[in-house]
């Protein structure tokens, strides 16, 4: 993302924070994006920097959880030649290569508590030493940090630094999730589908017949914008050309007959209730509830964040209910 780009939306909620956006770009302090998968959350941090005194100058991004942390620290704070082995030459890190601009840091939860103190040092003091220096380097670099788990709680359980969350939380944007902005979803399921159009090299997009504008307002979008985007640029894509308004929407990519487990009549199966004995209700509750969390992080390949969200639950009571009940947080 070279520019600032439009933003599509007009519901409340997220005009709220459009309009939140525009001012505390214009205030040159670190601060936060936080928010559900797939709501956007690069968007506005480009959007923070774009419209900021700081526009012409850098714009560094780095996602934290890519990196191990001996990488991250020297990707962030660059390292020396010889500084370790394979170190041949002199590496320049992000905030020297952000000086006079913007660097976010994205999913900065998962840094180590090493570097969020370097990062924290930074934020401060505007000062920092390449891996295996010794020469003080002074930046003047905006730090936005994103993040799609609840940094205040992570602080309280001391796996992120309550000091940094302090410098960093000058403010706080938060992004409301699409489920929250009906009337945005045919808006931008509409302008997804021009797109993907053009792209395809298709001359026609059909519109969308009132059965699929149901469908596209009735789920749930637990991967907001981005589940949305992906949606209906598939269902584009599997369709052939025709002047026939599209009148279902392919949502699940998984979804088939042959799906593993057993797709559509497992979950159709899940539900029936079947008349058994019950010796111990609070024992059977408990199996119950156990197999709910079992079946969630096996769906989510273990991430607690994504199944916490899928169930309605904070982080917290979700890893409260894992403890309870003995569950396996890793997959076997």
């Amino acid at each position: 993302m070279d520019a600032l780009v439009n933003i599509i939306g007009e519901d409340p909620h997220f005009l709220d924070v459009v309009e939140k956006a525009s001012q505390l770009a214009l205030i040159d302090k670190p601060c936060l994006v936080v928010g559900e998968r797939g709501t956007g959350k690069e968007l506005f941090t480009s959007r923070l920097h774009y419209l900021s005194r700081r526009w012409d100058g850098p714009l560094v991004k780095i996602n934290c959880a890519a990196l191990t942390d001996s990488l991250l620290e020297s990707e962030l704070f660059g390292h020396e030649r010889g500084a370790f082995t394979g170190a041949q030459r002199t590496h320049i890190g992000r905030f020297e290569r952000a000086d006079g601009g913007t660097l976010i840091l994205d999913e900065i939860a998962t840094a180590s508590s090493a570097v969020q103190e370097k990062v924290l040092r930074v934020i401060e003091y505007g000062e920092f030493e390449r891996v295996g220096g010794s020469e003080t380097l002074h930046v003047d670099v905006r730090v936005i940090g994103a993040a799609n788990v609840d940094l205040p709680a992570l602080a309280a359980e001391g796996t992120f630094r309550a000091d940094l969350l302090d410098r960093l939380a000058f403010d706080v944007l938060t992004l409301p999730p699409l489920r929250v902005r009906p009337r945005d979803i045919l808006t931008l399921a509409h302008h997804f589908a021009l797109e993907v159009t053009r792209e395809v090299g298709r001359d026609l997009f059909p519109g969308f017949s009132a059965r699929a504008k149901k469908q596209l307002i009735d789920y749930a979008w637990p991967g907001n914008v981005r589940e949305l985007k992906n949606a209906v640029e598939r269902t584009i894509c599997r369709l052939p050309v025709t002047e026939t308004a599209i009148d279902e929407i392919y949502i699940d990519p998984f979804d088939s007959p042959w799906r593993f487990g057993g797709g559509k009549r497992k979950k159709e199966e899940a539900v029936e209730i079947e008349s058994v004995a019950i010796d111990d209700f609070a024992e059977a509750v408990a199996d119950f509830e156990r197999g709910i969390l079992t079946q969630t992080l096996e769906r989510y390949q273990f991430n607690q964040t994504d199944a916490a969200q899928a169930l309605s639950l904070s982080y917290h009571q979700l890893r409260r209910l894992l403890k309870k009940y003995e569950v396996s947080v890793r997959s076997s």
